[in-house]
């Protein structure tokens, strides 16, 4: 039997506690260190969850016989973390973004096949059991070729005193934020995005960055994709997702998941999104991938697709016209 993952975690916000709770459930990790710049939120960290404190990646490297890290602090933090983990031969799981632009992934994804340690982005959707069912409806061609998905992240966050909404820390606004999620989604379920238009809605929040974007896209097999994005209004759908065939529809939602041919009456297939149990499988799943079991669901040319069609997205953003995403 393969021994438990040394997991530590860098950052100790909000997010990284959610990561740790779901740690601490899954038999395949043992959480040995937590590390972040304030050393009152890596003890205290550490103390709820029994593990190292650090202030650096060099004490806790020091502290801890390491195999695996997770990356939950500011995107503009990510590169040189990643990095200073990736030369110490330490398996990376990196929230997103991965990183703010292709130059900087592709350097980092270079190294880490040098090392020869796993690294990759978390975007817990694709371990979803709804969305990974979606996925197989639509490949085994029950819906005939599909032709529109949608998918919409709205709500009312307030996003005055957050660093998402500090561009020197996050890199842009919702469309980077939400947005990652949405381009990993669609290449997930569709195949990669071959083209982009960004549309920006008023700012409401009085914000250095995007609060409400719409997306357009097209991905290479020909579908169009719709994503509405927003800090600011909710737009209260059940479902997250909607999928468009020639010969039915898949909604995927929040409290429940089905799907329908014409004529016919909706099957449902799931019971909706669980953010822990996403967690949990997407932990599970680069576990095993550090250990040689499995591997990751989100592999290096899907990292470097969210990062290239962010990129391309932000172009279209401050453009208007339709941008082609680099490598399609």
């Amino acid at each position: 039997m393969t021994l438990p993952v040394q997991f530590a975690i860098v950052g100790a916000g909000g997010i990284a506690q959610t990561h740790a709770q779901a740690l601490s459930e899954i038999d395949e990790t043992d959480l040995v260190g937590v590390m972040d710049i304030s050393s009152e939120a890596a003890n205290s960290m550490a103390e709820a969850f029994n593990c190292e404190a650090a202030g650096s990646p060099e004490e806790l490297l020091q502290k801890c016989d390491l195999q695996a890290v997770l990356i939950c602090t500011p995107p503009v933090t990510h590169a040189d973390i990643c990095r200073k983990f990736l030369e110490s031969k330490v398996a990376v799981l990196c929230e997103k973004p991965l990183c703010l632009d292709s130059t900087t992934a592709a350097e980092l994804i270079e190294l880490a096949n040098k090392q020869g340690v796993p690294f990759t982005m978390a975007s817990k959707f694709r371990y979803c059991d709804d969305v990974v069912r979606a996925k197989s409806i639509i490949e085994s061609g029950l819906l005939g070729e599909i032709l529109l998905l949608e998918n919409a992240f709205t709500a009312h966050v307030d996003m005055r005193n957050r660093w998402y909404s500090n561009p020197k820390m996050s890199g842009g606004g919702v469309l980077i934020d939400n947005g990652t999620h949405s381009v990993d989604i669609i290449r997930y379920l569709l195949g990669p995005i071959a083209q982009v238009h960004v549309v920006e809605g008023k700012r409401m929040q009085d914000l250095e960055v995007e609060d409400t974007v719409q997306v357009f896209a097209r991905t290479e097999s020909g579908a169009l994709c719709t994503v509405d994005l927003s800090w600011t209004f909710n737009k209260e759908l059940d479902s997250f997702i909607q999928i468009y065939g020639q010969q039915g529809t898949i909604r995927v939602g929040w409290q429940e998941s089905r799907y329908r041919q014409p004529n016919s009456d909706w099957i449902a297939f799931g019971t909706g999104y669980s953010k822990m149990d996403c967690f949990k499988n997407m932990l599970i799943n680069f576990c095993n991938t550090v250990t040689g079991e499995g591997t990751s669901r989100i592999g290096p040319d899907d990292a470097m697709a969210s990062v290239q069609v962010i990129e391309a997205a932000y172009k279209s953003l401050s453009s208007d016209n339709w941008i082609t995403v680099a490598g399609s």
